[in-house]
């Protein structure tokens, strides 16, 4: 069963990037941290399937879009957006929702974390964990 881990918001918020060019962004509350995705992007990514980037963002006067934290993209079945943030995990989006915030007939879409398959636990890399490369 999933569990309930956020929210996406579009508050109309507006951040600068890293080269000053203002976009607005909607804000992903997940686990207590918050984050943005631009609102172009996510356009982008509901009409075709490319995947976009999941960023820090930061207030400091005003909004500031910062490193990439994690990466969305459209589920295969097309019916989700599914997000995988960096060491945090991978959380999903209905896609009905989605659409609903971002075309103003929503506030509020829930986010839901994916349950970890007991391969991808085997798989994850733990934080400084060392690699030890052979010769052949």
């Amino acid at each position: 069963m999933m569990e309930k881990a956020g929210y996406l918001q579009r508050t109309r918020c507006q951040a600068l990037d890293s080269e000053g060019v203002l976009n607005e962004v909607l804000e992903l509350h997940i686990c207590g941290s918050r984050y943005a995705v631009r609102r172009a992007d996510l356009i982008r990514a509901v009409s075709g399937r490319v995947m976009i980037q999941v960023e820090e963002l930061t207030k400091n006067w005003e909004y500031y879009l910062g490193v990439t934290t994690g990466l969305a993209q459209i589920s295969a079945s097309g019916k989700a957006l599914n997000i995988d943030l960096f060491g945090a995990g991978s959380f999903t989006i209905s896609l009905n929702s989605l659409r609903a915030v971002l075309y103003g007939r929503e506030r509020l879409a829930s986010v839901v974390r994916i349950p970890d398959s007991s391969s991808q636990k085997l798989r994850r890399v733990v934080e400084g964990q060392q690699t030890i490369g052979a010769m052949v």
